[in-house]
């Protein structure tokens, strides 16, 4: 997914540990931030970089926007704009974890008003809209992101999960976002799955014994493919499994968090 743009925060890199987290696009890297709450206070976060310094960082995780960059340089346009609408998309984020999907939406497309430029980056909004039954609405959100973005895979398969209720599984396919390479074997698998068909058992299977992110994003990813082909027992148990396992209870990961939205919004009992 896309970053989340706070460009008021400063980076510093660093080379002293290992902690795994499927933010990023491999497990080389992690984000430490220095509060508990990421969306409501201001923070300066650490990004640790790990092995080979040339692989790429997802932009969700490092990148700010182009407007962020912009007025960093130039102090900004004399206006609060930009920073209110980034303060707008925390909030948003936040009532997107509590549930509040319609909230979210408000704040998302208020950050929008404010700050036009956010529009190519809120990946977070096109979740929201597909949680809504916003299906067009959402595929054009991950079809910009995309655009700006054209290794992202999760936004591929979410421009495809809202296709797929547009146009069917068959229709959704051919219009599939193609990408480059994701670094996260899981993400290959998935994305290959929903790119040419396949089997949601066969994804989970392989990363059962992995590491918990790993069988997480089996899990959900399995139950999305199984709702995007109306199968609702099927998506039901993976998206619950994703919920119950010790990644989908104890992570701060925005995906863990709309593993238990969708539940939510399925009217499903979540452990």
């Amino acid at each position: 997914m896309a970053a989340t743009h706070i460009f008021e925060s400063s980076l510093s890199i660093s080379t002293s540990s290992f902690h795994p987290s499927p933010l990023k696009p491999s497990p080389l890297f992690s984000l430490i931030t220095q509060t508990h709450s990421p969306f409501l206070n201001p923070s300066t976060p650490r990004i640790q970089i790990h092995g080979n310094p040339s692989l790429s960082i997802s932009r969700r995780v490092v990148l700010p926007s182009v407007s962020g960059i912009w007025d960093a340089i130039t102090g900004g346009n004399n206006n609060n704009n930009p920073r209110e609408a980034v303060f707008a998309i925390r909030r948003g984020m936040l009532l997107f974890r509590q549930g509040d999907v319609l909230g979210s939406i408000a704040e998302f497309d208020k950050a929008i008003e404010l700050d036009p430029r956010q529009k190519a980056y809120l990946w977070q909004r096109g979740l929201s809209l597909y949680y809504l039954d916003r299906f067009e609405e959402g595929a054009e959100q991950f079809r910009i992101d995309v655009a700006q973005n054209p290794n992202d895979t999760e936004e591929s398969i979410w421009c495809f999960l809202c296709e797929a209720q547009l146009y069917g599984v068959d229709g959704a396919r051919q219009r599939f976002l193609e990408v480059g390479r994701d670094p996260r074997p899981v993400m290959r698998d998935t994305y290959n799955m929903f790119k040419d068909g396949g089997d949601p058992e066969k994804l989970v299977a392989t990363f059962a014994n992995g590491r918990e992110n790993e069988y997480f994003y089996a899990s959900l990813y399995a139950g999305l493919y199984y709702e995007s082909q109306n199968k609702a027992e099927e998506a039901k148990r993976h998206i619950l499994a994703a919920c119950q396992s010790p990644y989908g209870q104890r992570s701060d990961d925005y995906m863990a968090s709309l593993a238990k939205v969708h539940s939510l919004c399925r009217n499903w009992a979540s452990a």
